[in-house]
């Protein structure tokens, strides 16, 4: 029985140095064996190749690429893609967000964001997730930012970014069909880049 956290491919080519301080925080406080992704080998080149020279990449590189998930094991990650993925291709382990996790520390130490004022909007990838979505909000009110729920929330939810506007990635409907085939009807429709900009916008 281990405790991983999927570091996300995705997020930490876009943030680098944010994700480095998570893998950190989760390694010193919490335990967790750090891996890259859910799947094996993805696309190891093309995202390491996105992350700035230097100690970021080279300490992203030194990760595994993935481990073989159990029965008894618990999988964090921020990425929803990754956690709807482990839940369909390993049932036998438990999938969490690491805002359960962060929520559950009575160590972690909020920053006060008093005077912030927010919409709360919940991603779509994640809507049947209610255990996250709780945490998010108590999480919110620890940090003492005035919220508000989006019109569409929790299980109602159709955001999820201006991913839902073009072809997703061809292996999420074969590994994870449940939720990017079956319960994907409507979604993933091509639409050009000034298209999804108005979208978005809108």
């Amino acid at each position: 029985m281990t405790d991983y956290l999927i570091a996300s491919c995705v997020f930490t080519s876009e943030f680098p140095e944010l994700s480095l301080r998570i893998r950190e925080y989760a390694c010193s406080h919490w335990g967790m064996k750090i891996v890259r992704c859910c799947s094996p080998k993805y696309k190891l080149t093309h995202f390491t190749e996105r992350m700035p020279e230097g100690p970021l990449r080279d300490s992203w590189t030194e990760l595994p690429d993935t481990a073989a998930f159990g029965e008894g094991d618990a999988v964090y990650s921020l990425c929803h893609n990754c956690l709807n993925i482990i839940e369909e291709t390993v049932p036998e382990a438990r999938v969490r967000s690491v805002w359960e996790r962060i929520d559950e520390d009575p160590d972690f130490e909020y920053p006060d964001m008093t005077g912030t004022v927010a919409t709360l909007q919940d991603c779509w990838r994640s809507r049947e997730r209610t255990a996250e979505q709780d945490a998010v909000r108590r999480i919110l009110d620890r940090m003492n930012v005035e919220w508000r729920e989006a019109e569409e929330n929790r299980g109602s939810t159709e955001f999820c970014g201006n991913s839902l506007y073009r072809p997703q990635p061809p292996r999420n409907p074969k590994v994870a069909p449940k939720h990017y085939l079956y319960g994907a009807e409507g979604k993933f429709v091509p639409h050009t880049a000034e298209e999804q900009e108005r979208i978005m916008e809108e």
